[in-house]
């Protein structure tokens, strides 16, 4: 059977991926098809669905600060969006029943409120998948949703604990010396090297540190893997242990999305109540944007960040089963809101893929703050003198960085979206400034009164670097212009864009590589 599942969702991500579609929506339409064609879940399909959302909380908590949470735009419009989208759920819920709508008749006020709060949360996986796939994880807008769900997850496990009538073991206020354990945990890291050794230090911090000691102490185990990956953020080699895993969780998560499609049969009345909650999907969005707004972020953070969060949460599925086993909702009601989670992801797909051609017809009508009344996290960017420009000061962008500054002098600025990045570049002496190279905004700031001669994009994902690339050309920019590559056909994409240089960093490491020996070794090279 699960040779049936492989080749399903091979063909299906496969299909979606020529679409130009995300991969996760041919894994979803490769599950209601298993699921039609009679196939069901199994035990070991499931296991693994739950390691890898396991494993994606690890990894955003390796790249979290713990100051995002703090923020009161993130707990603040958190809490009040979760409050807000539960009354109006409910009082939309209840206008329906009104109306003698199906299965919404037999349920009380209680039930209402459980499913506006179950409807009320968003997808963390789906959001993490989305960001990731645009390479705009630690973009302003990323961050935001992500603190978002963060949140999110901490009102999921009070609210399991509470109605689930489950009280954490008195052994679980030992958790709170965990930040002790800190140091140990970081000199383990520093001696883990840099291959399988690190890849199991991580899963043994994930699953069996993380997932499991909370799981033991009555605590939502996922929740561990996020706080034991947001306990090594701040060490150096947290980045590299998040890109060891990002195979292994990658293919996890597959199984994640095979699972929602395969949780239940598809019925006609479940169907259809599905779309009756899909029509009140909007009702979340409108929420999130306009708590983002309020909080003075500008039309371009608040509409990205409300169309990564604008869809219905996997943990509906779970509040649904759980109040199913308890005799509170109905079977045709869990069936439902399997189906709404599903298609809240098939809509919001593509929402996300065409985020920023949405919102450069949006902003013709949405109105803008003023620039010195932006939100302090998501204002725009004064480059000051400079006339080189690196975006994304990661390895690559930083030796750059080094060898421009010793040819030209001060005229070399990086920009990197990470906060936390742009502090440990200035304490070393590098002239580096937060901003995100995604931003039509970005552009149309730096480039309206400013010449700059040479642009290089040396951003980790191909994505940024081409959008990046395209929001230049809309600015008539009359430099130079290199970016990196990974593969040969992310190669001949940049020139097809328009580039002047384009390094596939594979090739140019062993090419570099031999340019140093020769260098280097040139008495003795020549003996040979």
């Amino acid at each position: 059977m699960e040779l049936v599942f492989i080749i399903a969702a091979f063909l299906a991500g496969f299909i979606a991926l020529r679409c130009k579609l995300p991969p996760l929506v041919g894994f979803l339409v490769a599950g209601f098809a298993l699921n039609s064609a009679g196939f069901h879940s199994t035990e070991t399909l499931t296991t693994l669905a739950d390691l890898g959302v396991t494993l994606l909380l690890f990894t955003i908590g390796l790249k979290l600060d713990v100051k995002t949470l703090l923020a009161k735009e993130i707990w603040g419009g958190a809490t009040l969006h979760n409050l807000l989208s539960t009354a109006l759920f409910t009082l939309s819920l209840l206008g329906l029943k009104q109306l003698g709508l199906g299965v919404l008749t037999e349920l009380g006020i209680a039930q209402l409120v459980l499913l506006g709060f179950a409807l009320s949360f968003s997808s963390t996986v789906f959001a993490i998948k989305a960001l990731q796939e645009k390479g705009e994880l630690n973009a302003t807008y990323g961050t935001l949703a992500i603190g978002i769900l963060v949140m999110q997850d901490i009102f999921a496990v009070v609210f399991l604990t509470v109605s689930m009538g489950k009280i954490p073991d008195i052994t679980a206020l030992g958790l709170f010396a965990l930040p002790l354990l800190r140091p140990l945990l970081f000199r383990i890291l520093d001696k883990a090297g840099h291959g399988e050794m690190l890849v199991l230090y991580a899963i043994f911090l994930a699953l069996v540190a993380g997932a499991g000691l909370f799981e033991l102490v009555g605590i939502k185990a996922d929740l561990g893997a996020l706080i034991l990956g947001m306990m090594l953020a701040a060490h150096p080699k947290a980045s590299e242990m998040s890109k060891t895993l990002f195979n292994l969780k990658e293919l996890l998560l597959v199984c994640f999305f095979l699972n929602i499609g395969l949780a239940e049969e598809p019925t006609l009345d479940g169907f259809l109540m599905a779309i009756v909650l899909l029509l009140l999907l909007p009702i979340k969005g409108i929420l999130y944007y306009l708590i983002f707004s309020l909080s003075r972020y500008r039309v371009r953070t608040s509409l990205l960040g409300t169309l990564t969060l604008f869809n219905y949460s996997e943990f509906g599925l779970i509040v649904g089963g759980m109040a199913y086993k308890l005799g509170w909702l109905p079977g045709s009601l869990l069936v439902a809101i399997a189906i709404s989670v599903s298609l809240s992801f098939l809509i919001s797909a593509p929402l996300n893929s065409m985020g920023h051609k949405l919102y450069t017809e949006a902003s013709k009508w949405l109105k803008e703050y003023e620039p010195e009344k932006l939100n302090a996290s998501d204002k725009l960017i004064d480059l000051g003198h400079a006339k080189i420009l690196i975006l994304g000061m990661g390895r690559i962008g930083s030796g750059a960085y080094d060898e421009l500054v010793q040819r030209y002098g001060k005229q070399v600025i990086g920009i990197d979206t990470r906060e936390d990045s742009v502090e440990g570049h200035r304490a070393e002496g590098r002239n580096v400034i937060h901003g995100d190279a995604t931003d039509p905004d970005f552009w149309a700031r730096v480039m309206a009164d400013h010449r700059v001669k040479l642009i290089l994009l040396a951003m980790p994902h191909s994505q940024a670097n081409t959008f990046a690339l395209e929001q230049i050309h809309l600015r008539d920019y009359n430099g130079k212009i290199a970016a990196i590559a990974k593969y040969d056909d992310d190669e001949e994409l940049l020139y097809e864009l328009g580039v002047d240089a384009a390094f596939n960093i594979y090739n140019e490491a062993g090419s570099g590589f031999a340019r140093h020996v020769c260098k280097n070794l040139a008495p003795d090279i020549e003996q040979i």
